[in-house]
C-alpha cells in the first residue's frame, strides 16, 4: 500500500489538484469582491436601495429590523437565531456569477483545444495505424 501511494504521489496530479484548489479559492475571492463590491450596489440601485446582507428574520425577536450588518454578525456570533435570507440572496447571487464565468472559461479553452486539434496533423504513427486498420476492415469485408 504504501508503494501504491508513492506512485499516486509521484504522478503530479496531487500538486495539479493542490494549485487548482489553490487557485480556486484565490478566484472565489476576486468573485465575492466583484460581487459585494460592484454587483450587488447595481442590484441595490435596481431595487430601491436594499442591502441584501440586513435582511433577516429574527426568531428570537430581540433585533429590530433596521440593524447595521455589525450588530447581526454579534447577534451571530452571541448564538442568536437569525433566518439571514439577504445573505443567502447573496451567495446565490455570488455562485451563479462564478459558474457564469467558469462556464466561459471553460467555452474559451474548449473552443481553443478544438482549434489545435483540428491544425494538427496526427503523426506519422497514427496515420500508418490507421492505413492498416481501414485494409484490415476491406480484407474481412
Amino acid at each position: 500500500m504504501l508503494n501504491e501511494f508513492k506512485a499516486f504521489i509521484a504522478r503530479g496530479n496531487v500538486l495539479d489538484l493542490a494549485i487548482g484548489v489553490i487557485i480556486g479559492a484565490a478566484f472565489g475571492k476576486i468573485i465575492t469582491t466583484f460581487t459585494e463590491g460592484i454587483i450587488m450596489p447595481f442590484v441595490g440601485l435596481i431595487t430601491g436601495g436594499i442591502d441584501f446582507k440586513t435582511k433577516f428574520y429574527d426568531l428570537s425577536g430581540k433585533l429590530g429590523a433596521g440593524a447595521t450588518p455589525e450588530q447581526i454578525e454579534a447577534a451571530v456570533k452571541g448564538g442568536a437565531p437569525l433566518v439571514r435570507y439577504g445573505q443567502l440572496i447573496s451567495d446565490i447571487l455570488t455562485f451563479l456569477i462564478v459558474g457564469f464565468v467558469m462556464f466561459i472559461i471553460a467555452k474559451i479553452a474548449m473552443d481553443y483545444f478544438k482549434k489545435l486539434a483540428a491544425q494538427s496533423e496526427p503523426p506519422p504513427q497514427e496515420t500508418l495505424l490507421t492505413e492498416i486498420r481501414d485494409i484490415l476492415k476491406e480484407q474481412k469485408a
